[in-house]
């Protein structure tokens, strides 16, 4: 039986520790707003100070992206 991607993504979600210092925001969204929602997660927490970036992302089969951004906590 082949793997779904959804259950990839369980599985590898579980492998994360619970606690690693980065909160996590999964989205689903058309592409372009994709595009956007990620432009100003990453202007509202710089990688420099957050060490934000984009974890993961899929191509649905409707076309709408699911991707989840990480930052820490805090940059203080």
């Amino acid at each position: 039986m082949a793997t779904l991607p959804r259950d990839l993504a369980t599985r590898m979600a579980g492998r994360r520790k619970p606690d690693d210092g980065y909160v996590r925001e999964t989205f689903t969204l058309p592409r372009e707003k994709a595009r956007v929602k990620a432009r100003d997660f990453l202007t509202r927490y710089p990688k420099a100070g957050y060490m934000s970036a984009v974890e993961s992302w899929r191509e649905l089969p409707g076309g709408d992206i699911e991707f989840t951004m990480r930052r820490l906590r805090s940059a203080d």
